[in-house]
């Protein structure tokens, strides 16, 4: 039984050869180094884990041909590979135990395991590529979707975007590319490791600003706080320390070029709102509250609730589309906001700040 291993430029390579007895598998030198190396580099995985994957295979495979005998009686056996020569040898305390007749059945169990390992080996060297990725933007197309999760090619793997990821009443098409936010790398408990992708969290509109936004970028401009409801509106708190910098100027960009750019990432569904952040909470507070315009502020710190005061004409753009205006500002500056309404007669000649 021979286990092949096919290059890119179509040559077959014997990785090695099983024979009647496995003391038999003997590669010559320049071969099986090639093979080891062979498939080491082209599958992205390391020599020391290919040669630990076949005696897991050979092990494997001996474990089969004698029954649980072996293994309930709690015996020590080994495999071992010479990695110069490819010779194989059953141990057990150092003593050469390689059974005659471990042929045909051996060597395909054994591959089938050596082909297993090898995935497994692949699949969490892939996923350690993607570890430093994480809170960063990644582009993908999308391969097929379902009720609940859209699975994404992002090159070297499939990552997974759940529902509650998505952008509600956002439509992905199949083979288009969009970008997305690589959040997190979820591992269930049987070690299963899974990417997951987001195009609803809060970082996604952070790492968009930080791409368009050299400001951003250079850390010239700092995202203080971000409130967002997905596919609906999101309010972000920018700020800078250096004299001369406009860090909502910097984010609009010319003409608005910079925000129109994150919004039409989001299918230009999304309205954005750029505010600047201010030490002062009602400073703040009115800011987060644009664009309506507010009357007054009562702030208790203590209950961390907002007394605010519009004019009614103002009080539909204070509260927003089904509250997410005064939501928002709400999250942004973490006061729960009451609304409270006067005609304008009622209002202060000086409003209060």
């Amino acid at each position: 039984m021979h286990l092949l291993y096919k290059t890119r430029k179509g040559r077959i390579i014997v990785i090695w050869v099983f024979c009647a007895r496995i003391s038999c598998m003997v590669i010559v030198k320049s071969e099986f180094t090639l093979a080891l190396n062979q498939v080491a580099s082209e599958r992205g995985i390391s020599v020391d884990d290919v040669i630990a994957s076949m005696e897991s295979a050979i092990l494997a495979a001996y474990y089969k041909e004698h029954g649980q005998s072996v293994i309930n009686e709690d015996r020590d056996i080994t495999v071992k590979i010479d990695t110069t020569t490819g010779e194989t040898h059953i141990i057990e305390n150092d003593e050469d135990i390689t059974p005659p007749g471990f042929g045909r059945i051996a060597a395909q169990t054994a591959r089938q395991v050596i082909v297993q390992k090898i995935r497994e080996v692949e699949k969490k060297t892939i996923i350690s590529h993607y570890l430093d990725q994480i809170g960063t933007l990644i582009r993908g197309r999308i391969i097929r979707q379902n009720v609940n999760n859209v699975y994404v090619d992002i090159g070297k793997t499939e990552a997974m975007l759940p529902r509650d990821e998505q952008i509600p009443n956002e439509r992905l098409t199949v083979n288009e590319r969009y970008t997305f936010l690589l959040k997190e790398i979820a591992t269930n408990p049987a070690g299963y490791s899974r990417i997951i992708l987001s195009r609803a969290d809060e970082q996604f509109i952070v790492a968009l600003f930080r791409r368009e936004v050299p400001e951003i970028a250079n850390d010239t401009v700092e995202i203080k706080r971000v409130a967002r409801e997905p596919g609906e509106r999101a309010k972000i708190a920018v700020y800078s320390s250096q004299s001369g910098v406009d860090p909502v100027g910097a984010c609009v960009g010319q003409k608005g070029i910079r925000v129109q750019t994150v919004t039409d990432e989001l299918n230009g569904a999304e309205k954005i709102d750029i505010i600047q952040w201010n030490e002062d909470a009602k400073a703040f507070l009115i800011s987060a509250l644009s664009p309506a315009e507010v009357v007054s502020v009562e702030l208790n710190e203590e209950a961390k609730r907002a007394e605010v005061t519009v004019e009614e004409s103002q009080a539909p753009l204070a509260i927003g589309k089904n509250g997410a205006n005064v939501n928002l500002a709400a999250n942004l500056t973490g006061y729960e906001i009451d609304i409270h309404q006067v005609k304008e007669k009622e209002v202060p000649k000086e409003k209060e700040v």
